[in-house]
């Protein structure tokens, strides 16, 4: 076979079999189908026993694989040049622990979001400055719940709400999340850190 054959190459992948096969770890197109069938389904590589659980991989050791199924085949790589494949063996997941985690971090983000709302009012004495400009407004003094209050509340709640762009499961728009953007950005610097501490301990496999 002679047709181009195009691979992207995922930065990360997860498996949760020892046997690792060229569809956990990138997409395959070219013109024969079952070329890529074919291709799909190589073992890249298999995890021993008892060895560490994470690799770095380099894409050229794919490309080598697939020239020893199509030598006549060009081999072009659209994704990463390296990527990492961790092993994780297959658990039961305990639907009460995850429960139980779930609504830990709901308590602990719940309290702590209200602490630091807390802190910031009392640092610039906001309950005073409503006082004041309630004062200034209708010459009265307020009896500590007015219109102010009940509209800095509500202010707070959906100017946190259009911010995170999330209205429990419901997304306002389809932009992405400031937490969505910095957890992207996390897992990128991750991943180039896995892969430059990777290579200095040898768990680098290459071509030779």
């Amino acid at each position: 076979m002679k047709d181009n054959i195009y691979i992207n190459v995922n930065q990360t992948a997860k498996v949760h079999t020892e046997n690792v096969y060229l569809k956990d770890v990138a997409t395959v197109t070219c013109t024969d189908k079952n070329a890529v069938n074919r291709l799909l389904s190589m073992k890249i590589m298999t995890f021993a026993a008892k060895s560490q659980n994470r690799y770095i991989f380099s894409t050229l050791k794919i490309i080598e694989h697939i020239n020893e199924i199509y030598p006549d085949a060009p081999v072009n790589s659209i994704g990463e040049n390296q990527f990492i494949i961790e092993y994780e063996p297959p658990k039961k997941k305990i639907i009460i622990w995850e429960y139980a985690k779930v609504t830990f971090i709901c308590i602990l983000l719940f309290f702590g979001a209200g602490f630091t709302i807390m802190s910031f009012n009392n640092e610039i004495c906001i309950q005073q400055l409503f006082l004041y400009i309630y004062h200034w407004i209708t010459g009265e003094t307020s009896g500590g719940f007015t219109l102010l209050e009940i509209g800095y509340s509500i202010g707070i709640f959906l100017g946190i709400t259009i911010f995170y762009n999330h209205l429990g499961k419901k997304k306002i728009s389809n932009d992405p999340t400031p937490a969505e953007i910095e957890i992207r950005k996390y897992e990128t610097d991750i991943s180039k850190t896995l892969i430059d501490g990777i290579k200095r301990k040898d768990s680098h496999i290459d071509v030779n």
